[in-house]
């Protein structure tokens, strides 16, 4: 299908532009900043190319659009404030001289997992059965409720950051009470709405399994590649027992009670 060869074709080239950008500005935020804005496109691209119902496809456009402006808007407006994403820093550090190189495949790399999610929206929207069902409005309540629930978690974590009284080094206050990263994990949220739109009305959709890569996607880099992990040895560096004490009882991804 074209659209295959377009979209994976804009997100490499916006990956390169990425690469580019943190070079010469020095401040590793803008390539996620670069890659929401990238992903959320190449999903509307699926999304065109699709030819499911189009209650579904105007939904699945509604919340694409959404999450990728607030994700880059937030992830923008982060980067301009701050040095640089230690995420990333610590990864050049590792990489050493040969930084840049492996930077570049790196941010390739990213470039096939918005495409992964882009082919799952695809498959998602490509639903034929009519729109909405039961199904289709538990997936618009989960994606909801997803982004309200991380932008409360982001909105948390700055005004943390901006108070003059705060007594200790780590955010403990609302959502991140109760997880480690309450961002990542309404994140992860917010795509595992698109399997229910992809089975809603049990109409078989096109390659409907392909929207199950998702959920499973994010699941695998956020929890054990390029989210928690780097974030995570970057902060018991910085914050050393401080923050181990807040590994031991708050849990890391899902939320739930905190531990004695």
């Amino acid at each position: 299908m074209l659209w295959l060869i377009v979209a994976f074709a804009f997100l490499s080239g916006a990956m390169i532009a990425a690469w580019l950008v943190r070079r010469i500005t020095g401040r590793s935020g803008w390539i996620d900043t670069i890659w929401s804005a990238a992903t959320g496109i190449a999903a509307l691209v699926a999304i065109l190319a699709a030819d499911g119902d189009v209650g579904r496809k105007l939904a699945g456009a509604a919340l694409v659009a959404i999450w990728s402006l607030r994700l880059a808007t937030h992830i923008g407006q982060r980067s301009a404030a701050s040095i640089d994403d230690p995420r990333y820093a610590n990864l050049m550090a590792e990489w050493g001289p040969d930084a840049d190189r492996r930077l570049f495949w790196f941010l390739q790399a990213q470039a096939l997992a918005g495409f992964g999610l882009a082919v799952s929206v695809f498959a998602a929207v490509g639903n034929p059965a009519p729109f909405p069902s039961l199904l289709d409005w538990i997936a618009l309540l989960v994606a909801l409720v997803a982004l309200a629930g991380e932008a409360i978690a982001d909105r948390q974590l700055a005004v943390f950051r901006k108070s003059a009284n705060r007594t200790s080094t780590i955010c403990e206050t609302g959502l991140w009470r109760y997880s480690r990263h309450p961002n990542y994990f309404f994140e992860w949220l917010w795509w595992c709405a698109w399997p229910l739109l992809a089975f809603s009305g049990f109409t078989p959709a096109p390659a409907p399994a392909l929207s199950l890569l998702a959920p499973a996607l994010m699941y695998v880099l956020l929890v054990h590649v390029s989210g928690i992990p780097p974030l995570e040895e970057h902060m018991v560096k910085s914050r050393g027992d401080a923050f181990r004490s807040y590994q031991r009882r708050v849990n890391a991804f899902f939320p739930g009670p905190g531990r004695r």
